[in-house]
């Protein structure tokens, strides 16, 4: 298990109730059962206390957790007959964004998701989750399919941000992406979309240009990092907690400012301490969106889109 910073104290508990089972598998006469016990108690009680007032600083940390459940496991269990398809069909395949034709329940969709990677080799094979251009347009790829098949369009937002390297620059990263928001707007078919850790910036916004969006309950969704934020304003990096807070990119906040439909909970301690638990959740999230819109025609779904961005300004306002 990986801890978090505010996590420490669970940390000593959990690791001397470990400790004690250690001794005792190596001692058989050694009985510490009740005192084990009585520490594995004590450390749920204190992981729900810990949980049950995160700031927003705190939710970015749990956000960006290595352990938490990403898109690849998410298709891998919630999807089936998932066939990858790759490439933007102009420069290369982009392996920060995947995606292709499968079936949820059964019904024949397009999923498209950031996958971050799971340790070194495929963290750096994924770009850490930031998306180049040619990524932007390989989904674009896969939209203009889900129209022109009447395919419904899942999206698993999980990213920093798209790719700012000189690269993603030149070949017109800025366009791409707001290709890929346009395409999401005018899609004749249900988009549903679930920020599944980090929704960060442009980035998140391409794939996020939905019908219906739905977070995890402690996934943030921003226009900018908190670091980024605070260097802007404070110029200093180290002020990223009042900015966190500052930038209202909880789940909770969200909700209400209009900007998200749903928040899809997750087990004490976060998607990472019960990954089936938190993926099943999110398939049930998923499932009565998708039946929300099913039957819908294709001018209503396109409008019902487009006034849903438009009216967030005005209900931002009004909380």
């Amino acid at each position: 298990m990986n801890y978090l910073e505010f996590e420490k104290p669970l940390a000593e508990i959990e690791g001397k109730a470990e400790e004690l089972r250690a001794m005792a598998r190596g001692n058989a006469a050694m009985d510490v059962g009740n005192e084990a016990a009585a520490l594995d108690r004590k450390a749920e009680q204190m992981l729900k206390d810990l949980y049950k007032g995160l700031n927003a600083w705190q939710k970015c940390q749990v956000a960006r957790h290595p352990d938490r459940p990403h898109c690849r496991e998410y298709i891998d269990t919630l999807f089936t007959e998932y066939t990858a398809l790759a490439g933007d069909r102009n420069f290369a395949d982009d392996h920060a964004v995947m995606g292709g034709l499968a079936r949820f329940n059964d019904t024949p969709v397009i999923v498209i998701g950031h996958e971050k990677g799971h340790d070194t080799k495929t963290r750096i094979e994924r770009n850490f989750g930031m998306a180049r251009p040619e990524g932007y347009r390989k989904a674009i790829r896969l939209m203009d399919m889900a129209d022109k098949f009447r395919l419904p369009v899942i999206t698993l937002v999980d990213t920093p941000g798209a790719y700012p390297g000189k690269g993603a620059e030149e070949r017109g990263q800025s366009e791409a992406i707001a290709r890929a928001t346009e395409r999401s707007l005018t899609l004749g078919v249900p988009v549903i979309s679930v920020i599944i850790g980090e929704g960060g910036s442009g980035g998140a916004v391409a794939f996020a240009t939905a019908n219906r969006i739905a977070m995890l309950e402690y996934s943030i969704y921003s226009v900018i990092s908190p670091e980024g934020c605070a260097s802007i304003l404070w110029k200093d990096s180290e002020k990223m907690r009042e900015a966190a807070e500052a930038l209202r990119l909880t789940a909770q906040d969200l909700q209400k400012l209009g900007v998200i439909d749903r928040i899809v909970k997750e087990p004490v301690g976060g998607a990472q301490r019960g990954r089936r638990e938190a993926i099943e959740a999110v398939g049930k999230a998923i499932e009565a969106m998708l039946k929300d819109l099913t039957g819908k025609k294709p001018d209503f779904l396109i409008k019902d889109r487009r006034e849903k961005f438009l009216d967030m300004g005005a209900k931002g306002l009004a909380a």
